[in-house]
């Protein structure tokens, strides 16, 4: 038990040393938890709420505000933060949902075979060939009140599929290990075999795909905003896009209404991109930067 500890420490320090060395790593976190922390601490910098008047419209950035305000007088800031609120909520609850439903389907298609993976196969199939943006847009039209968690669901509920297949593959390979076999010969119930032996196994792998579903399903959320099928009440990213677009933000000049929103969701899906590259190559040692 003692040397067992003993290789979990030394193992732990080895990928704290690089991830703190990994410059990939090191860009997407610092970008990430800027945003973070803007959208949990904006709104305490503002007086204003993201829908109130707060001075005169089509007023650029200036000490009074900040990123100026919108063709109705709107402070621009104050959207901005409470936006990636709406956003990180987007992809914390989405990304959730889509890892959750896409890790129990991987693991008890790879683990059990048979009829089993072929009917969860055959679901996630038939969730692959529908075309996930034209489900979102059908079940998010049909609904009479449109929130964030609502949203939120609807996005996590068709993104799993790609996860599911993922890692039912590397599920297929594991469960072949001694260590499984093990278990399996000692009686060991599916679910504590899933959970004990074959899920830590695969942890680094199943946080590289929570990162990818968390930016999926943020821009996801944006896609239906754009379009108009985003949250009734409130206002997020893709809403301030919309808006800027619809009351022609562009031909009128007023970059400081569409830009800020479109930089800040580039910065977060590429700042979860470089997050996900930098994990890769510290859980890889073929790939490291020595």
């Amino acid at each position: 038990m003692k040397v067992k500890n003993e290789k979990e420490i030394s193992n732990t320090k080895e990928i704290l040393y690089f991830t703190f060395k990994n410059k990939k790593m090191i860009i997407g976190m610092c970008l990430f938890l800027f945003f973070l922390l803007l959208g949990v601490f904006g709104p305490y910098l503002t007086q204003y709420g993201p829908m109130d008047y707060a001075g005169p419209g089509y007023h650029p950035p200036s000490s009074e505000y900040w990123l100026g305000t919108t063709f109705f007088g709107q402070d621009v800031f104050s959207q901005l933060v409470h936006g990636l609120r709406s956003s990180f909520g987007v992809g914390l609850l989405g990304g959730t949902i889509a890892t959750l439903i896409g890790l129990s389907v991987g693991f008890f298609a790879g683990y059990k075979g048979g009829v089993v993976d072929e009917i969860l196969m055959m679901v996630t199939n038939v969730m692959m060939v529908i075309p996930t943006i034209a489900l979102m847009i059908v079940f998010a039209a049909y609904l009479p009140y449109r929130g964030v968690t609502i949203q939120a669901v609807i996005i996590g509920c068709t993104a799993w599929p790609w996860t599911a297949r993922a890692v039912r593959s590397q599920t297929f390979s594991l469960k072949q290990r001694n260590f499984v076999s093990l278990a399996r010969i000692t009686g060991v119930k599916t679910i504590k075999i899933i959970s004990g032996e074959i899920a830590p196994n695969m942890l680094s792998y199943v946080f590289m795909v929570y990162i990818l579903q968390f930016g999926g399903s943020i821009l996801a959320a944006v896609t239906l905003d754009f379009i108009g099928l985003g949250p009734t009440m409130g206002i997020s990213l893709g809403l301030m896009l919309e808006n800027a677009v619809l009351w022609n933000a562009i031909q009128l000049g007023m970059w400081w209404w569409i830009i800020p929103p479109g930089l800040a969701i580039t910065l977060i899906v590429g700042g979860l991109y470089f997050m996900n590259t930098g994990l890769d190559e510290i859980f890889n040692p073929k790939l490291r930067e020595m």
